[in-house]
Order: C-alpha cells, then structure tokens, then sequence
C-alpha cells in the first residue's frame, strides 16, 4: 500500500512546549492537534501497541510520554482500538515516523491525533523527561503550541491550576452509559456481569472466547443491576481515577463477596477488591505503564511478561495470609521491579484479582490463562 504522506501540522513544524509544574520545560514541535492541554504526565515504555495505548480508557486525563524514541511507524489502522475514542490528554514522542507502513493502516499517527483533537508534542529529549519523572515523580503537566504559546511564567501558573490525580473520580466518566451484551463466541456456558469502570474492548473478547454471554454494566451498577442478569460470575474492570473514591464501586463488590459469587478484577478492579477486603490504596511514585512488566504468579512461582497500566496500588502486607471480613486471602502476585502487589487470592470464597491486563492488548500473552482460572472458578461454583 502507499504510505500516507505526513501531516501539514509536521511540515510546518509549529513550535510547541511541555511544562511541568515544577517548572521543568522542554521546546519541540506541534505533533498532532494544535492548542493546549493539561493532565498527569507519565511514561510508557512499551516499543509497541501505541493504538492500543491512546484508546485505553485508563489513560484518561493522562499526558503519555513513551520512552521508545520512534512512534508512529504503522500508522493506525481500524481494527486495534480498544474503545471508541483516544483517551490520553496528551502525547509525547522524540522521533515521530515520516511514515506509516503497515498493510492494515488506514491514515498516519499524527492524522488520528488531530482527528481526534488531541494535542501531542515531538522532537523533546523523552529520555530525560523520563528520567526527571522517575526523580521527581509523576506530576501535573500542560502542553502547548501556537495560539496558545506564552510567557513562561503564564503557561506554569496553567499548568498549577489544573486538577491532580489524586482524589480524582473518573471511571463513570469513560464508563458506558448503558448495558450492552457481548455474546459467547460459539458455544454458552456462562453469564458474567461486567461493571464498566474504563473496560477495554479485549477483555470481553477474551471471555466471550471462552463461552462466557458477556453483559457489560455501567459503573454505577447497583447490586440489583448486577444480578438482574442471573451471573454466574461477576467482572471489574480496569479504569482511571483514584481507587479511593471508588466508595460506591466497592459496597457494590462487598455484596457480591458476602454472596460468593465467582468474581474476578482487573487493574482498577484489583484496587477496588483491595478495598472490599479492607486493604487501602496508594499511589505510587511514577507507576507502571508498558507491555513489559515482570510479574511472579506466587502460587506457581512462574514469571511472567506483562501489560500495565496503573498509577495506584493496593497496601497489602506480602509475607502473610491476611484475615478480612471475608475470610484469607493473600497476595497471588508480586512485581519484581519494585514489590508492588500486583494480585490478590481470597482463599475462604472464589474471589481473585490482579493489577495488570491480562487481555494483553497489545502486549505479551503470558498471562491469558487468568481467564482460564476464572472460568474454573465458576464451573466449580455450579458443580
């Protein structure tokens, strides 16, 4: 196929800026939209599945700056998105690709950013922005290009103004509005209720492959809702926001533990189990995100590669079995970076969750086999 030539806003090299609120700053070019934006600045150190990443729900109101140095160089095609939408408020790339190639791309990277209205920055030293965000932590961040270029002084005070991660409720934003049913692939075995706190499209896919009638809920779900479709196993999923204002989320999970139903979590899902259990919730310094993650299963000891995606973790201790109002439970997952928990194991009712993505989309495929475990749950439930 001929590759789309690049972009008028590349040609013209509209000048742009990245301030951080502590007054770091970094001078490049226009890559995608032209204007302002604002978010929480983090790095993403997949070389991969840049689609995948812009459409993760979980992103929002997040500027993504991604350590590979080329980005863009199979356009973006109309197959790998996981919602309807970018998600990040922003993007960051050192080298962007003069071209897209790649059978299956319809247009350019930087096309679809100004399609969808999103203001990204190119040409920056993303190694050392990086490196500043591992020193100094994730922090709030503003990007900005013609029109809305400015004194220095005037962009910061922007960028100050602007709302922190933390303590932000977020998941009913992204979530869907309304029910809809992913249907089982082939044969019917199962009926799982998934609340939608930010869900990305493979993961109903996954669970479809295995049989499972998928009815995805919105996130304000009441107990009511979920098992007005008669589960046989309930679902949370990944999302953006703080876990720690997720107070409705989880008096909605306590009664599906206190009731037994199989449930599994992911990513934010983990976080709002944590809580249900009684754990807190942190956030940690710069989080993980990328496809690159190592993570050991601790109840088989294997070592996986695995897609992430999260700026909070749960506070669970990692040396023992922890008593809760719902019986054991322990941690089943551990980074191995940093300690991070990064799965929980109830061991009195058919309850688990981890805090990665084990969709993989885009990303490794090691972990897939939770979906395998949870369908397990759920055929010992009826037996």
């Amino acid at each position: 196929m001929t590759a789309p030539a690049p972009t008028t806003q590349r040609t013209r090299r509209v000048p742009a800026v990245l301030v951080l609120e502590d007054g770091r700053t970094f001078r490049g070019q226009a890559y995608g939209a032209v204007g302002e934006t604002f978010g929480e600045a983090v790095f993403n150190t997949g070389m991969s599945g840049y689609q995948e990443t812009l459409t993760d729900p979980s992103y929002h109101r997040q500027v993504v700056v991604m350590t590979a140095p080329q980005i863009g160089n199979t356009g973006w095609n109309d197959e790998d998105d996981e919602s309807q939408q970018i998600w990040v408020s922003g993007y960051v790339v050192r080298d962007p690709s003069r071209v897209a190639s790649n059978w299956r791309a319809k247009r350019s990277l930087d096309e679809e950013l100004e399609r969808q209205g999103v203001v990204g920055i190119s040409g920056i030293d993303t190694r050392a922005l990086t490196r500043h965000l591992r020193e100094r932590g994730a922090m709030r961040v503003g990007i900005f290009s013609g029109p809305a270029l400015a004194e220095q002084a005037e962009l910061l005070a922007k960028v100050q103004q602007a709302p922190e991660m933390k303590g932000a409720d977020l998941c009913a934003e992204v979530a869907t509005k309304e029910t809809y049913v992913v249907p089982a692939i082939g044969e019917k075995k199962f009926t799982v209720a998934a609340v939608d706190l930010g869900i990305k499209g493979m993961t109903p896919q996954r669970m479809a492959e295995r049989g499972i009638e998928v009815h995805v809920l919105p996130a304000n779900s009441t107990v009511e809702d979920v098992y007005a479709v008669q589960p046989d196993g309930v679902f949370f999923s990944n999302g953006p926001g703080d876990p720690a204002t997720a107070d409705h989320q989880v008096e909605v999970l306590r009664g599906v533990l206190a009731k037994k139903t199989p449930f599994f979590g992911i990513c934010f899902g983990n976080q709002i189990l944590g809580r249900a259990l009684g754990f807190g919730t942190y956030k940690l310094k710069y989080g993980h995100r990328g496809i690159n993650q190592p993570v050991q299963d601790r109840t088989t000891g294997k070592v996986e590669v695995t897609a992430h995606n999260h700026g909070f973790a749960v506070n669970a201790p990692l040396d023992k079995v922890s008593d809760t109002p719902f019986g054991r439970v322990e941690v089943s997952h551990v980074c191995l970076n940093d300690d991070v928990v990064e799965g929980l194991q109830a061991l009195d009712i058919p309850a688990f969750s981890v805090q990665y993505h084990p969709e993989a989309a885009a990303g490794p495929h090691d972990a897939a086999y939770l979906f395998d475990r949870f369908v397990s749950l759920m055929e010992g439930q009826r037996a």
